[in-house]
């Protein structure tokens, strides 16, 4: 059985996808930046939730 997902394992998601965007940038990144997309919104609504 699996652990649910925290909030930090998403920003840790994050920071990987924006780490692998910067440092290959040849790559064809357009899944990847439509979940990055996603984790941010989904981060940015839980901090304004968090005050």
């Amino acid at each position: 059985m699996s652990e649910p997902t925290t909030m930090q394992d998403r920003r840790k998601e994050l920071e990987t996808l924006l780490r692998q965007f910067k440092d290959h940038p040849e790559r064809d990144w357009s899944k990847e930046r439509e979940r990055a997309s996603v984790l941010s919104k989904m981060l940015a609504e839980h901090d304004r939730a968090q005050g």
